[in-house]
């Protein structure tokens, strides 16, 4: 695994995060990253205001990174909530208040993805209000995304780590993709293929890759068990991004792993092996 086999961006929500967000591009630059990714930075403000959004903007310019991904509004991340666009009431407004707000701020950053997570199951509700809910929400964004010239990305995560969301395997994530793709008409709906989430789940890493290579539209890595750097668990993630490259997957590859014990800056070792 090396930099010449594929792309990496750095996850700026997981890692350098002993710094404040503003800090975080320059640190990321000075490990040897000029891509980042983000969840929605404020995760009590779907519309931090023009000064926050000017800053940031300003943090990633000066250090000579491009935002390569960015969450919508997505609630407490990391936390108890998995995503707001399926929750009737005050969250769904949060979301559809952020749509245009994130669209337009990737936009300004030339962040080509934005990954919209789906949200938990709300007890007393029924699973269909959500999913017709979520639809609704979803071609909105796949709209807003269209704008700004991104894919709009579907995430599946694991079931261990989170019980009520319904997207769990490649196959649930994907049958998201296609119905907004259909619903919208756009056809800028894409997987995110979280290597970590689906092992987590048990996937036959390979046979997802191989499914599903035509509707990835990003991919993101950890090692398990821990969610730690390539190299810290069991997962032959050389081997993966190989079949990636392989079924013709070109994108990035977000670094969405943990710091190592000596820090975020030391978490790269595993990139000069």
């Amino acid at each position: 695994m090396s930099l010449t086999a594929a792309r990496f961006d750095v996850n700026l929500s997981l890692l350098f995060t002993e710094l404040p967000l503003l800090g975080r591009p320059a640190a990321a630059a000075a490990a040897g990253f000029d891509a980042v990714e983000l969840w929605w930075p404020w995760p009590d403000d779907p519309d931090p205001g023009k000064t926050a959004l000017d800053d940031l903007r300003t943090a990633l310019e000066t250090a000579g990174t491009r935002l390569v991904g960015l969450n919508f509004y997505a609630g407490r991340l990391p936390g108890p909530d998995r995503g707001a666009l399926s929750l009737p009431g005050a969250e769904s407004e949060r979301f559809r208040a952020n749509i245009e707000v994130a669209a337009d701020f990737a936009a300004s950053v030339g962040c080509t993805a934005l990954n919209a997570l789906y949200g938990n199951r709300v007890d007393g509700v029924d699973p269909a209000e959500q999913d017709a809910l979520a639809l609704d929400n979803l071609v909105r964004a796949a709209a807003a995304a269209d704008r700004a010239e991104a894919t709009l990305l579907i995430e599946a995560l694991n079931a261990a780590e989170s019980p009520r969301y319904p997207l769990v395997d490649a196959e649930a994530a994907v049958a998201v993709v296609e119905r907004v793709n259909e619903a919208s008409g756009l056809s800028n709906a894409r997987f995110l293929l979280d290597v970590y989430h689906l092992a987590m789940g048990g996937a036959d890493l390979e046979a997802v890759i191989s499914r599903h290579a035509d509707v990835v539209g990003h991919v993101q890595i950890a090692d398990l068990p821990g969610r730690g750097a390539p190299g810290t668990g069991a997962l032959p993630l050389p081997d993966l991004l190989a079949h990636l490259d392989r079924a013709g997957y070109g994108g990035f590859v977000g670094l969405e792993h943990k710091p190592s014990s000596g820090g975020s800056a030391a978490s790269f070792g595993w990139l000069a092996r």
